[in-house]
């Protein structure tokens, strides 16, 4: 890379970031509406399959898995608590209440991962076996990388 490059306007459409960013819109663009059929909404898909997997679980540890704001997952638990899909049981307060899903909800959320069988078929379509497995390596290298940058950066008490 030359220094004009270094400094031109643009690069970064094509960046990493930038990559996965417009990856993400498509793969919302894939599952939203699969979602939809099934009646639940963004972000919810997640928090059903980890409560089916992993229930009864409590709302922090929703959040610390999937790096989200416990109020995000409050609203998200209370949709699909309103739908039927899992039950919360009370706990000392708001946060510590115990997840678990329903009937209804375990059939949605197998009904969840056949749609994201789907999606990864699509997805990985003309990528070979072993592609494949170093694919998602790469994908979880950057995440630890990002994660590991994010907390030198906190150490350091640089947090941008």
């Amino acid at each position: 890379m030359t220094e004009k490059d270094e400094g031109a306007v643009g690069r970064a459409l094509s960046d990493p970031h930038m990559r996965l960013m417009r990856t993400y819109a498509a793969q919302c663009g894939y599952l939203r509406p699969r979602a939809a059929e099934l009646g639940i909404g963004q972000g919810q898909p997640k928090i059903l399959v980890f409560v089916a997997a992993h229930g009864p679980v409590s709302q922090r540890e929703i959040a610390d898995f999937f790096e989200l704001d416990p109020a995000a997952v409050s609203r998200s638990l209370d949709a699909l608590e309103r739908a039927g899909l899992v039950a919360c049981a009370p706990g000392r307060d708001r946060r510590s209440k115990s997840v678990t899903v329903t009937e209804r909800g375990l059939e949605t959320a197998r009904a969840w991962e056949l749609v994201c069988d789907d999606e990864r078929e699509a997805m990985l379509a003309g990528f070979a076996p072993e592609e494949r497995e170093t694919f998602m390596g790469y994908l979880e290298r950057a995440r630890a990388n990002l994660r590991s940058a994010a907390a030198r950066e906190r150490a350091e008490g640089g947090e941008r």
